[in-house]
């Protein structure tokens, strides 16, 4: 597992990371998650590798709360297919991370928009006991799926992350920033928080936060790192 940080846009801080998922492979070196992410969700071992992922990002959330501050918080990807079987699971995440003497918000679950698509009573049963537990919800890659807008206000989405497809092309006055202006200012009225993916411009950020948003991921913070290079980071700021 490695960290990409979030960076809170108007203070120029690091509140928050999201958790991804690397292979080194003794072969064929780095394998891409385009390549074995699917695999795993065709196989099924999806399961049993986001299980792992979810317990390695909440004991570093455990630490990182205690050396960072009590509201560090780190967002993990949840596949469909986890959604979809919840039967494999043991304890629920929630359960977890009460055993932990953690709170739910340390946790942020990304999800997409495919997922609302495809929702029934098992899904909608899943989002919910998540949120029971206090875990928050972030929608991934918003705008580029077909999902209707009424899951927003359904489901009680806490995070809307604009997509890079969007934020690559910022410049000022283009469709572009209107487009993430009123993807923002809908997102605030209905009492979310807006995360902008792939930042790789001084320019992109400023344009960003001029608009309101209120994080920012991507390579002109940095890119995802181990644990160790991301404490190092975290002790230069």
């Amino acid at each position: 597992v490695v960290y990409q940080p979030i960076v809170h846009l108007a203070s120029a801080r690091i509140h928050k990371a999201e958790a991804l998922l690397r292979w080194h492979h003794p072969q064929r070196g780095l394998v891409s998650p385009a390549q074995f992410i699917p695999i795993a969700e065709s196989t099924g071992f999806i399961m049993d590798i986001g299980e792992w992922v979810f317990q390695q990002a909440a004991h570093q959330v455990a630490q990182w709360r205690a050396a960072y501050g009590a509201d560090f918080q780190i967002s993990v990807n949840k596949s469909p297919v986890q959604f979809h079987r919840p039967e494999k699971s043991t304890a629920t995440w929630s359960e977890q991370l009460q055993s932990m003497h953690l709170p739910g918000s340390c946790i942020a679950v990304e999800i997409t928009e495919g997922l609302l698509l495809d929702i029934n009573q098992g899904v909608s049963h899943h989002l919910s006991a998540l949120q029971r537990g206090g875990i928050a919800l972030s929608l991934d890659d918003f705008g580029t799926g077909y999902s209707s807008l009424t899951y927003l206000q359904k489901f009680d989405i806490d995070y809307i992350k604009i997509d890079q497809s969007f934020v690559r092309n910022l410049q000022p006055g283009s469709t572009d920033l209107a487009l993430c202006r009123a993807i923002i200012l809908m997102a605030h009225e209905l009492g979310m928080q807006v995360i902008a993916e792939g930042v790789e411009t001084a320019e992109q950020r400023d344009l960003l936060r001029k608009i309101g948003c209120d994080y920012g991921q991507g390579y002109l913070f940095a890119r995802p790192m181990a644990a160790g290079a991301f404490e190092a980071l975290m002790a230069q700021q």
